[in-house]
């Protein structure tokens, strides 16, 4: 079985860039079933809250709106930050969307790191490790409790109730945990959930991540189902080209997100050379071009050979759909992938 290849959206519209809010989604929509024609396997949503430049804060909505569009893509979360909602609430709109996407939702999680999130939302940021296993815990036994449940824990109580309708998947949806500590790592593997590995990190990071993963499977004699890993990605016909047109969008992604949050003490980005991000003024396209793909075909190809060798993938999901691109510039994009690289993995 080759690599298979999803595509991410985010839905960001940076300011001052003269795009309207509504136009992201409907440039998703206009693309899935094309993309799902061309072999794509999976869409996924990003999710953040509380940002200036709309990214999308209500991603099972975003994939309600991907299923109803494509027959036969897995449609999932990358990731949605747990410890924001209220456990039982989202384990009933998951059930709805796996029966309304005739069982094709992956569940990608995160307990998330940006402080004006949790902020905003009324949770305390040093509790989102524990909110976000214990959520996990209720909404599984929401899932899979063929009667009534009940459920007394640290964060959440539920006295005896029911929830239906139960998940089209048995026992439930598969779990993606979007995590990079090594405790969170090993809680992963404990949960036996597959780890989707972040478009922050460089390569021979993705390849320490994985350590603590492997090793807690081994350790519980549980065989990794599937590899994901998330990679920016844009092709053109020349490698000036796909740099000149997105270049700005990965400024902008690592400065105003990854940087900004670095900065601030949240969650460590390091450059290329191993030094940590202590100014978002430190990030440019160049300095971490090791953990994008930009550029013509053969580029992306001789690319995911490196990462084909360094962590074995099976599935590539590509954020094409780049901040400030147009829907049409990213479709390009899609196409000339599907044409010209794909073939050589799968």
């Amino acid at each position: 079985m080759g690599m298979k290849f999803g595509l991410l959206f985010s839905l960001q519209v940076p300011p001052a860039s003269g795009i309207d809010w509504q136009t992201p989604y409907r440039e998703m929509l206009d693309c899935l079933p094309r993309a799902e024609d061309l072999g794509y396997s999976s869409a996924f949503q990003v999710s953040h809250h509380a940002q200036k430049d709309g990214l999308c804060p209500g991603p099972l909505i975003a994939c309600a709106g991907a299923a109803a569009v494509t027959r036969t893509m897995r449609i999932g979360t990358g990731v949605l930050l747990v410890p924001l909602y209220a456990p039982l609430k989202l384990a009933e709109d998951i059930a709805v969307l796996d029966n309304l996407s005739g069982g094709r939702f992956v569940f990608g999680v995160a307990p998330g790191y940006v402080a004006a999130e949790f902020e905003a939302h009324g949770i305390p940021r040093d509790e989102r490790i524990g909110r976000f296993e214990e959520a996990l815990d209720l909404m599984t036994l929401a899932w899979t409790s063929p009667d009534t449940f009940s459920f007394e824990g640290k964060y959440y109580q539920v006295p005896e109730t029911r929830m239906t309708p139960k998940p089209a998947q048995a026992p439930h949806p598969p779990i993606w945990y979007g995590v990079s500590a090594p405790a969170s790592l090993r809680r992963a593997a404990r949960r036996k959930a597959v780890q989707i590995m972040s478009p922050r990190h460089g390569p021979e990071e993705l390849v320490e991540h994985f350590k603590p993963y492997e090793d807690e499977a081994a350790k519980l004699g549980w065989t990794i189902p599937e590899r994901p890993i998330i990679r920016s990605v844009f092709v053109a016909e020349t490698r000036a080209r796909a740099e000149e047109m997105a270049a700005p969008a990965l400024n902008y992604l690592f400065t105003e997100l990854y940087g900004a949050a670095s900065a601030a003490g949240e969650r460590v980005l390091r450059a290329a050379d191993g030094s940590v991000i202590t100014d978002k003024d430190q990030v440019g396209f160049e300095n971490f071009k090791n953990r994008y793909i930009i550029g013509d075909p053969d580029f992306a190809i001789e690319q995911l050979k490196l990462y084909e060798n360094a962590v074995q993938p099976s599935e590539v999901v590509c954020w094409m759909h780049l901040p400030g691109l147009s829907g049409a510039q990213a479709m390009k994009s899609v196409e000339l992938f599907a044409r010209e690289v794909m073939p050589h993995f799968t």
